[in-house]
């Protein structure tokens, strides 16, 4: 029997998959091309396993104490997705990391990449895959790898505003993803864009959104 709640997601995927549906054409481009992940941090494997019956294949964890249990406790109640660490990730958190995550977004060392495939090569009997998060603003304190030369000028914009511009920050790394491109042409997802700025994110080429709220409501506050 369909719960309330499953209603309600039900009601939010729709929504959702439709907007990302207009984005995508309004972009020139194949809604297939872009992958929906739904980030569930705070929301419990309830959720997930409803996500799962509604045909979501793709959740996100941004924090390895929560993600763990939820991961093992969805897997226990039969349902398979893929799941996806979208957080800042310390070395200390790798091996239980790869336990379960089919996606890391957030490598931005050397060393954090080693710790990554000493672990993998220790704890999976599959590939992990890996994404290098990007630095737009060469802050280290929100992580990321700085691409290319310092841009003053983006840190000066970073004062000067509250908010960055999604436009011109997607564009920004729409060209650097170019450039990896030429030099890995295996390098071709993009994650970027979330629930308050997912369309500019499609119209700059990102191949994975991340949207939590859109999907399933405002999140509890974490204690």
């Amino acid at each position: 029997m369909t719960d309330q709640r499953q209603r309600e997601l039900a009601e939010n995927l729709t929504a959702v998959r439709s907007r990302l549906d207009v984005a995508c054409r309004a972009a020139g481009r194949d809604p297939a091309e872009v992958e929906l992940v739904v980030v569930t941090k705070t929301y419990p494997a309830a959720d997930v396993v409803r996500l799962a019956a509604l045909g979501v294949t793709d959740v996100g964890e941004n924090r390895d104490q929560e993600a763990a249990g939820k991961a093992a406790e969805v897997a226990k109640l039969g349902a398979r997705l893929r799941w996806h660490f979208v957080g800042q990730l310390q070395r200390n958190k790798c091996r239980s990391v790869v336990r379960y995550a089919d996606l890391v977004h957030s490598v931005d060392s050397v060393r954090l990449a080693t710790a990554l495939a000493v672990a993998a090569a220790e704890g999976r009997d599959r590939p992990l895959d890996t994404l290098v998060q990007v630095s737009l603003d060469g802050d280290a304190s929100r992580g990321g790898a700085v691409a290319g030369h310092a841009q003053p000028d983006v840190a000066l914009d970073r004062v000067l505003a509250t908010v960055w511009d999604p436009d011109r920050a997607f564009e920004q790394l729409a060209t650097i993803a170019a450039r990896v491109r030429a030099d890995y042409p295996g390098a071709t997802v993009l994650s970027a864009g979330m629930s308050s700025d997912v369309e500019q994110a499609i119209q700059h080429g990102a191949t994975h959104v991340r949207l939590g709220s859109a999907v399933l409501g405002n999140r509890a506050s974490l204690m």
